[in-house]
């Protein structure tokens, strides 16, 4: 399903069938845009109702449906604010965990893990898990979240991790993550296209970040906003079992079978195929999806029958897998993400400015 409506929306020619499609959503897309602009509206003038923190807030989100790297740049800004000296608290819905879009809950205090991977969603896991004293709290509205926070520690600073379309709580400064490679999608709203807002929406963002961006990509879409250039690659791979990094050897001597449940499983694939590994099979999944021991036990065969003497797979599964791999955790490799920011000076400058 998911290849089929990325196939729509971004195929350079469409069969009949697709056009026809196509064209049959774009009515409901202007409707979804008309509805978007007057809740935007909305909460602009006053009809529907903002919260407020009394801690400054931030928002990392972005404008198009599917991953554009929103994780690895909210844990780059939580760890330079942590090494700052600052309290951090990111709030974020706990989507595809079982405590998630619910009442506040605690992920972690700064000290401890509160929740597992499965209750409070796998990537404000991941992060509470791989930063050392970050407060997470996951919850349908995030200001409550941010109320559980202030009852129990005194942050500095709240995150919102995919938080640009939750005009609920207002925040003082909005960065939205576009991806170089198609920065507006194909410039349609759902379900048409993969825009979650109009592009007007941007006027909102006080800094756009263009992620897996390179040289000979480019954006110029009007918008007086500034904007940082991130490039990101994956840059080291570690054992699941013993967290032991692999020797440049294993990594080019070793066949690997590719698992990814991300907004962009084929993006985590190229990346592996640009290391010049020997990927010999792939399994994409879907976002945020969650591992059982059948589950795993199946892919683990897949894996054998093309000759893969590893399963390889992201930060974002393997903590999900970790929980029920059991003895097959030596076969799993876990390959992280690096990000390089150009011109990072103008985010922190800008994050600075947030504290006055």
């Amino acid at each position: 399903m998911q290849n089929m409506i990325t196939t729509l929306w971004y195929a350079v020619s469409r069969t009949w069938a697709q056009q026809l499609l196509f064209l049959l959503l774009v009515p409901f897309s202007r409707i979804y845009s008309a509805i978007m602009r007057l809740r935007a509206l909305g909460y602009r003038i006053g009809v529907l109702r903002q919260n407020r923190l009394p801690v400054p807030v931030l928002s990392v989100g972005n404008l198009v449906a599917g991953g554009t790297g929103k994780t690895p740049v909210t844990a780059l800004i939580a760890r330079y604010l942590i090494g700052t000296g600052r309290t951090v608290a990111i709030l974020s819905r706990g989507y595809g965990g079982s405590c998630g879009g619910g009442a506040p809950q605690l992920v972690s205090n700064g000290r401890e893990l509160l929740l597992t991977a499965e209750q409070a969603g796998d990537e404000p896991y991941l992060l509470a898990k791989t930063i050392p004293g970050l407060i997470v709290a996951i919850g349908a509205s995030r200001y409550a979240a941010g109320c559980l926070v202030l009852e129990c520690a005194q942050p500095d600073i709240c995150i919102l991790d995919d938080g640009f379309q939750h005009l609920a709580l207002k925040r003082d400064f909005d960065m939205v993550l576009l991806d170089a490679r198609h920065p507006l999608g194909n410039g349609h709203c759902l379900p048409a296209g993969p825009l979650r807002e109009p592009k007007s929406a941007l006027q909102r963002a006080s800094l756009i970040g263009l992620t897996r961006w390179s040289q000979y990509l480019s954006y110029d879409g009007g918008e007086d906003i500034p904007t940082v250039h991130i490039e990101s690659k994956l840059h080291e791979f570690r054992m699941l079992e013993t967290q032991e990094l692999l020797d440049r050897d294993t990594l080019q001597n070793s066949r690997f079978f590719g698992v990814a449940g991300i907004g962009d499983p084929e993006q985590f694939f190229q990346g592996l195929r640009d290391t010049k590994m020997q990927l010999v099979g792939e399994q994409g999944l879907p976002d945020h999806c969650y591992y059982t021991e059948a589950m795993l036990a199946s892919l683990h065969q897949r894996a054998i029958l093309v000759g893969a003497e590893y399963i390889i797979t992201t930060e974002k599964d393997a903590v999900k897998m970790l929980e029920v791999a059991g003895a097959l955790r030596h076969t799993i490799v876990v390959a992280s993400l690096g990000l390089h920011m150009h011109d990072s000076q103008i985010l922190f400058e800008q994050l600075e400015a947030v504290f006055g």
